[in-house]
C-alpha cells in the first residue's frame, strides 16, 4: 500500500511533466509558431495552466502533507516544496490562473508587434491588464502582507523586496563611482567593427555551447527575439540571435543561456520528475549563466581563445591582438539595451527595473506614466536620453508575460556569481591556464559538482553557502568588477 510520501511524489511526477509540456509551448510560441496562432495558443496555455491549477490545489495534497513522512533529505526537500506550491496555489482561485495564462499568451505576441513598430500604446492596454492581474495575485498570496514580496517568492523564495532594496543601496555607490573612473579614463578600447555572416556566427554560437558543456543530445540552439533556455532533464533547449554587425551579442548570449541549459542537465538524474529536478531558483539560475558569460566567458584567459576561434572562423578582426580583443569584449559603453550591457552597467539596468516593476504592483505608478518614469529614470541613470521605445520599456519581454519579480534575480544572480568565483578561484589555481586553451571542464565541472547537481535539495542561499563554503554577499562582486576594469583602463 503506497504511503502519503508516495502519493505525493507521484502526484508530482505528472504535475511536473505537465509543466514541461507547458514550457515546450512558450518555447514553440517564441520560436517557430505561426503568427495566425496566437489566440488558439492562448487557450491552450490557460487550459493547461487550468489542468495545472487543479493538480496543485488537490485537496489530496493538503491531506498527505499532514500524514506524509520523508524517507531521506531529498524527501524532505520534495515536501518542502509541495508544501510553498500548495500554499501559495490554494490562495489563488482558479479562474485567475487560468486568465493570467491567457492574458499573458496573448500579451506576449502583441507585445512583440508593438516592438516592432515602436509604438507603446499598442501594448499599453493589454499591459494594464497583466499588471492588474499580477496585483490581483499577489495580493491573494500574500494575504495582507505585501504583493511584490509574494510575486518576487515565485523566483526567489525566501527574499524580499526590502532586502533586495537594501542590497541595490548598498551596491550602487561604488557601480556608479566605477563607471565614472572607467569612462573618465584617458584609455578607452577601441570596438570590433565589420559584420560577420549570419551562418558563421551560428557555427562558432555552437562550438562556444559545446565548449561549455551542453548537451546537444539532450537540447537544440534556435533563433529568437530575446534569448532564453527553456525546459528540464532530458529536453533543455537555448536560443540565440544575430546581428551580423555584433557578433558578441549571438556569442555571449549562447554562452549565458548555456549556462542556465547546463544547470538543468547538471541535476541528478534520481530527482527528474521531482521538484528537486530543476533549478532552485532564479537567482541561483542567474548565478550560473552570468558566471559562464562573465568571470569564465569575457576573461582575459578565454578571450585569448575566443580570439583565435573567431579569427578561423571569419579572418582578420581589426583588432592587433588577443589584448585589444578582450579590451573590445568589455568595452564598457552606456546603451539602452539590458542584455547588450556591459557588467559595470548591467545591474543599473536591473535596478531601475525593479525600482519601476514595485511601484507599478504598489499601485504608486500606473502603466499609462510606465513609459515617461522609464525615460526619465533611464536620462538620470544613464545620462542618455531614450531615442525610442524599442530601447526603453518596451525592450524586454518579462513584463508582457506576468514576470513581476524577476528581474532583480539578474542582480541577485550576478552577486552569487561573483562569491562563486572567489570559490572557484581558491579550489583551481590553474583555472586561467585551463581557460586559455578552451578547457572549460575544471570551472564546469566544479559548478556541477558543487551546486548544478542538487538541483532544488537546499534553499536558494544555502545552495549558494553550501557551493562556496560561505554566506553570500554583495563584496566579491564589487570587488571583481573593480580589480577588473581598472586593469583595463589603467585606472
Amino acid at each position: 500500500m503506497s504511503t502519503a510520501f508516495d502519493l505525493i511524489a507521484q502526484h508530482a511526477k505528472t504535475t511536473w511533466a505537465l509543466a514541461q509540456v507547458m514550457g515546450r509551448l512558450g518555447w514553440d510560441q517564441e520560436t517557430t509558431m505561426p503568427r495566425g496562432a496566437a489566440s488558439q495558443r492562448a487557450e491552450e496555455m490557460a487550459a493547461l495552466e487550468g489542468v495545472l491549477h487543479a493538480r496543485r490545489t488537490d485537496p489530496r495534497l493538503g491531506d498527505w502533507l499532514e500524514a506524509a513522512v520523508a524517507p531521506d533529505a531529498a524527501g524532505e526537500a520534495l515536501l518542502r516544496h509541495v508544501r510553498r506550491s500548495y500554499a501559495r496555489n490554494t490562495r489563488v482561485p482558479a479562474a485567475l490562473a487560468a486568465e493570467l495564462a491567457r492574458t499573458t499568451s496573448m500579451a506576449q505576441g502583441i507585445w512583440a508587434e508593438a516592438r516592432a513598430r515602436d509604438e507603446v500604446a499598442h501594448f499599453l492596454p493589454v499591459l494594464t491588464r497583466v499588471i492588474a492581474l499580477r496585483r490581483e495575485e499577489g495580493e491573494a498570496i500574500a494575504q495582507g502582507g505585501t504583493a511584490y514580496d509574494a510575486l518576487l517568492a515565485d523566483y526567489e523564495p525566501g527574499t524580499t523586496g526590502d532586502e533586495i532594496g537594501a542590497m541595490f543601496d548598498r551596491m550602487r555607490p561604488r557601480l556608479v563611482a566605477l563607471r565614472e573612473r572607467v569612462l573618465g579614463a584617458a584609455r578607452q578600447p577601441a570596438p570590433l567593427r565589420g559584420e560577420f555572416n549570419h551562418d558563421g556566427q551560428m557555427r562558432l554560437a555552437r562550438k562556444l555551447a559545446e565548449t561549455f558543456g551542453y548537451d546537444f543530445a539532450r537540447g537544440r540552439l534556435d533563433l529568437a527575439v530575446h534569448p532564453f533556455s527553456s525546459g528540464s532533464g532530458a529536453d533543455v533547449r537555448i536560443t540565440t540571435r544575430v546581428a551580423e554587425t555584433d557578433p558578441f551579442n549571438c556569442f555571449y548570449s549562447t554562452i549565458h543561456e548555456v549556462g542556465h541549459a547546463c544547470y538543468e542537465q547538471g541535476i541528478d538524474a534520481a530527482y527528474a520528475f521531482t521538484p528537486l529536478g530543476e533549478g532552485v531558483s532564479m537567482g541561483v539560475h542567474e548565478s550560473q549563466s552570468r558566471i559562464y558569460e562573465n568571470q569564465l566567458g569575457r576573461s582575459r584567459a578565454f578571450t585569448g581563445w575566443m580570439f583565435e576561434a573567431m579569427r578561423h572562423e571569419f579572418g582578420d578582426l581589426g583588432l592587433p591582438d588577443a589584448d585589444a580583443f578582450h579590451a573590445a569584449v568589455n568595452r564598457v559603453q552606456p546603451g539602452y539595451i539590458r542584455t547588450e550591457a556591459d557588467e559595470v552597467h548591467y545591474n543599473l539596468h536591473v535596478m531601475m527595473r525593479f525600482d519601476l516593476e514595485r511601484a507599478l504592483i504598489a499601485g504608486d505608478l500606473a502603466v499609462t506614466d510606465l513609459e515617461a518614469a522609464w525615460n526619465d529614470r533611464f536620462k538620470a541613470d544613464f545620462g542618455v536620453a531614450v531615442d525610442r521605445p524599442s530601447h526603453g520599456m518596451l525592450q524586454d519581454v518579462h513584463w508582457s508575460v506576468g514576470l513581476i519579480g524577476y528581474f532583480p534575480t539578474y542582480s541577485l544572480g550576478n552577486v552569487y556569481a561573483g562569491c562563486l568565483m572567489k570559490a572557484l578561484r581558491a579550489d583551481r589555481p590553474t583555472l586561467d591556464d585551463d581557460l586559455a586553451k578552451g578547457n572549460l571542464e575544471p570551472a564546469t565541472g566544479w559548478l556541477r559538482d558543487r551546486l548544478q547537481r542538487h538541483g532544488g535539495l537546499r534553499e536558494p542561499r544555502d545552495t549558494i553557502e553550501h557551493a562556496c563554503g560561505f554566506a553570500p554577499d554583495e563584496t566579491p562582486l564589487l570587488d571583481y568588477l573593480e580589480e577588473k576594469f581598472a586593469a583595463l583602463y589603467d585606472l
